[in-house]
């Protein structure tokens, strides 16, 4: 069971989700807030699976309290979907940079949303690599200039900095798996291990660690 908190400040968009989960046996609602400040609290005292977060609220916006949650080591396993209108990439990116594990648009359709929400539970990125590099190519790198390596890429092995690029790349498991000549199970284990030595929720911000380290650049 897919344990939801749902952060919006229209009560009309809370109550509209929480009407959509009430029809799926593997999700149950267990809070609702209307600002980022209330979502961090409950999230501490509920401990959800996935905090369905609005971005644009009052008190305190989704963007920090995404951070706030996920920086929370007592909510390691708690992962934050944004709920957004998709129109603002640059909101998006600093949610992923904030720790959010993708995003879903408000006009998505029911079933897209559940999907969402699970998929997000089971530990996956709401994100294709792909997408997140296109996002970062056009608003992150223009601000961020830097050649150096920071210290969590020195904990990385030849091999797993060769494995982080081909994510950042937009390579799945199977794909890294053939072009490094190694088993699929060999290469899920090691975009692990890189998760876990970057202190990163899920792949796309393995991308987001590869362009900022300077890593990976436009073209490589």
């Amino acid at each position: 069971m897919t344990r939801v908190l749902i952060v919006d400040d229209q009560a009309l968009i809370r109550s509209a989700v929480r009407h959509l989960f009430d029809g799926s046996p593997d999700i149950t609602v267990v809070g609702e807030a209307v600002n980022g400040r209330e979502a961090v609290a409950l999230a501490a005292e509920l401990h959800p699976d996935v905090v369905l977060m609005d971005i644009r609220m009052p008190e305190l916006d989704g963007i920090q309290a995404t951070a706030r949650i996920c920086e929370d080591p007592a909510l390691t396993e708690t992962r934050v979907l944004i709920l957004t209108t998709f129109e603002e990439d640059e909101y998006l990116i600093a949610a992923l940079r904030a720790g959010a594990s993708g995003f879903i648009g408000k006009g998505a359709e029911p079933e897209e949303i559940v999907r969402a929400v699970t998929a997000v539970h089971a530990g996956e990125a709401l994100l294709s690599p792909a997408a997140t590099r296109s996002l970062i190519t056009r608003y992150v790198l223009p601000r961020v200039v830097t050649t150096a390596i920071p210290e969590e890429l020195d904990h990385l092995t030849e091999r797993e900095r060769e494995v982080l690029l081909h994510v950042a790349r937009g390579r799945s498991n199977d794909e890294i798996a053939a072009d490094l000549v190694i088993s699929p199970h060999t290469a899920k284990t090691h975009v692990k291990r890189i998760m876990m030595k970057l202190h990163a929720h899920d792949r796309a911000q393995l991308v987001i660690a590869a362009y900022e380290s300077g890593l990976l650049t436009p073209g490589s």
